[in-house]
């Protein structure tokens, strides 16, 4: 499900007070603990109701719930995160208020000066009329940087069709596990790194790049070593 850091967070935060309190936190506490303002939430909330991530009882107060297709593609996160990197959510009914708060607080450092102002649109073709349009955006949801663990430059084109260059900067996520899809850091069997896609085969892998002049690699064996969050380009 496509989710930005923003979301995420929101998500984590639902499901983990619904699990130790047995019904939803209001917009309040949402904005309160993300620190981010109830208008924002009230957005997010909407978007994740039309992504099938949220849902809600008719008629009933905070009744805001994770759709069973979202509860389980968290806890399969959860699962896999506490299996190859280390990171296990408390258990249910836990008051381990320290391990919940330590992520958000990383993130909101991270966050530090990531706040610019959007002006409004530019055309990329057909001219636009020129109106400004003044709304703060946080380069951390574009960016995921709270997601992020380290960064690495691009070397080559074989990504070039999901918007990957030479020369760019790829923000990811350190884990040992990736679901089909996703962009991936991989290291193959003679130590050579690369950047595809990857996708599960019966009895092998498959790394596909983004360029369709370029052919799948195929492999028995290989090494997840994270993956990708977020494209930075450098400009000249």
């Amino acid at each position: 499900m496509n989710l930005t850091a923003r979301q995420h967070e929101i998500i984590k935060f639902i499901w983990k007070y619904r699990k130790r309190r047995g019904l939803a936190p209001t917009l309040a506490e949402i904005a309160s603990e993300l620190g981010i303002s109830k208008v924002t939430v009230h957005e997010h909330i909407a978007q994740l109701e039309k992504k099938g991530a949220l849902e809600k009882e008719p008629f009933l107060s905070r009744s805001t719930r994770l759709t069973r297709r979202m509860l389980r593609e968290l806890e399969r996160t959860v699962e896999e995160q506490s299996r190859y990197v280390g990171v296990e959510d408390p258990p249910e009914g836990g008051d381990d208020d320290e391990a919940d708060e330590a992520p958000l607080d990383s993130g909101a450092q991270q966050r530090s000066g990531s706040m610019l102002p959007l002006l409004g649109e530019i055309a990329a073709g057909k001219p636009l009329e020129a109106v400004e349009q003044r709304e703060l955006v946080d380069l951390a949801d574009i960016c995921q940087l709270d997601r992020a663990n380290y960064l690495l430059r691009v070397k080559g084109d074989s990504m070039i069709e999901d918007g990957i260059c030479d020369g760019d900067f790829v923000l990811v996520e350190r884990r040992n596990t990736a679901r089909d899809g996703e962009t991936v850091v991989a290291i193959l069997e003679n130590n050579e790194a690369t950047l595809k896609r990857f996708y599960r085969q019966k009895k092998r892998f498959k790394l596909e790049p983004a360029n369709s002049s370029l052919k799948p690699i195929y492999t028995e064996k290989l090494e997840v070593r994270g993956v990708v969050v977020g494209v930075i380009r450098r400009c000249s």
